[in-house]
């Protein structure tokens, strides 16, 4: 079966793409099809992934050939990531995937509005731009970048703002693993409500 793409949105700026295992979260050890997306407009210092910043400087895909690509995967989850996915009207390129029998993640800071309907979003709330309020109900699952001490405090404020059923995970940010994973600890072990994530990925030398 072809499945088009709406004629007003036929491409994307996309950094990389490549089938692995999810490292994160919720899902962490599920095989997925990641999709990179270039352009964010939040630039956090810590970010390992700076070259996505630029929309610019990626090449635009086809949204079909993007879908094509995917499709020859046997893993049913494609998570949209970045830079900021949300900066991108994703409708056409989340409905598509579904209509190829995938299950669409978006990893958000939610500082653009939600589009298409996916299936899982991963909010991770960042000081440096702060999500909109409208995204925040959308969040399956909350995940805090702990780069220090004052991130508990930010953690929980959106912890507040989530639906009861959003899950919550406390993430060392890489470079400072040694330090604040012991810290994590001993907070989870205090607030029960959370969990450790941790980016198992890098560990493990996959993408």
């Amino acid at each position: 079966m072809h499945i088009s793409a709406p004629a007003d949105i036929t491409t994307l700026p996309v950094m990389e793409q490549f089938y692995t295992i999810q490292g994160e979260g919720v899902h962490q050890g599920k095989a997925a099809y990641f999709i990179r997306l270039g352009g964010c407009d939040v630039g956090c210092v810590w970010c390992d992934v700076k070259e996505s910043w630029d929309a610019g400087k990626h090449p635009l895909w086809n949204v079909e050939v993007l879908v094509s690509q995917a499709a020859q995967f046997p893993g049913e989850i494609v998570v949209i990531t970045g830079g900021e996915p949300f900066l991108h009207n994703l409708e056409p390129l989340i409905s598509m995937l579904k209509l190829a029998g995938k299950k669409i993640h978006i990893e958000t800071s939610g500082s653009s509005p939600v589009s298409g309907q996916p299936d899982w979003i991963t909010l991770s709330p960042k000081k440096f731009k702060a999500p909109l309020a409208e995204v925040i109900p959308f969040a399956h699952e909350l995940k805090v970048v702990v780069f220090n001490k004052s991130d508990f405090q930010w953690a929980e404020k959106f912890a507040a703002l989530v639906s009861t059923e959003c899950r919550l995970f406390l993430q060392p940010e890489w470079e400072k693993a040694a330090e604040m994973t012991p810290l994590i600890i001993e907070y989870i072990k205090s607030n029960p409500q959370w969990q450790l994530s941790l980016q198992v990925h890098k560990y493990i030398n996959v993408p």
